[in-house]
């Protein structure tokens, strides 16, 4: 455990040997969610309201930039980072706010041309967790009604269920007046199935920094295979 500026408690889990990379999850992700990288130390954590992690109100992204910033503080002072969908979004606020990004590496920034939509900003803000998890899955995502009725019996289902209050947290990550910007050298992954949509968005942001670049990894989707992603991070940040 870690404890942010505000004392809020983080929980981070260290796993490998070699230089520091953080992971920052997406919507729904935990510590768990974090792929291994050989030759690294990957330092995983709990994003706030997360598995064994606090949840201090009222929530504001910036506390979640400084609860990335004690992380990186624990795992040396500087790090390397590496984020997942909105997680992506919030290490690319996170460095753009000064935070000490040695590289960064983001798979599918979710960063429409118009943002979140207001209707569904509403809708998620007062949902409860079933409702939320619904909603995300089946608004945000896409899963047609069939799909996500079959997943509501899942042993999974509790679990994402637990973690739904938090998708209001991705949500609000998302609300950007404009697009962050940082000299830190930056590598935006696609995969190579995603819809147009998220290769036009890691176009637009790669355009949009100094010093980024971005790859495709062929046949993958927005749900990518971690073997694949490992592969890719670990040529990324090597």
């Amino acid at each position: 455990m870690v404890t942010s500026k505000d004392g809020t408690t983080i929980a981070v889990t260290p796993v490998g040997d070699g230089p520091a990379v953080v992971c920052v999850g997406g919507a729904l992700n935990d510590r768990g969610s974090a792929v291994p990288l050989a030759g690294f130390t990957v330092y995983a954590y709990d994003r706030r309201g997360r598995g064994d992690s606090g949840d201090t109100q009222p929530y504001a992204v910036e506390r979640e930039i400084e609860d990335l910033a004690v992380v990186i503080e624990t795992a040396g002072g500087s790090a390397m980072v590496y984020g997942i969908s909105s997680g992506a979004v919030l290490a690319l606020r996170a460095a753009a706010a000064g935070v000490p990004i040695t590289r960064l590496a983001l798979f599918e920034p979710p960063l429409t041309a118009t943002g979140p939509d207001p209707d569904y900003t509403a809708r998620l803000a007062a949902a409860g967790p079933a409702e939320a998890l619904e909603l995300f899955l089946g608004t945000a995502m896409g899963m047609p009604p069939e799909a996500l009725a079959t997943m509501r019996e899942t042993p999974a289902w509790p679990a994402l269920e637990a973690l739904a209050p938090t998708l209001r947290y991705d949500n609000e990550v998302m609300i950007l007046e404009t697009l962050p910007t940082t000299t830190v050298p930056t590598t935006i992954l696609t995969g190579g199935a995603s819809p147009t949509w998220m290769h036009e968005a890691a176009h637009r942001l790669a355009t949009h920094l100094p010093n980024a670049t971005t790859t495709t990894l062929p046949n993958e989707t927005h749900n990518i295979s971690p073997p694949t992603l490992a592969k890719a991070l670990q040529k990324t940040l090597k």
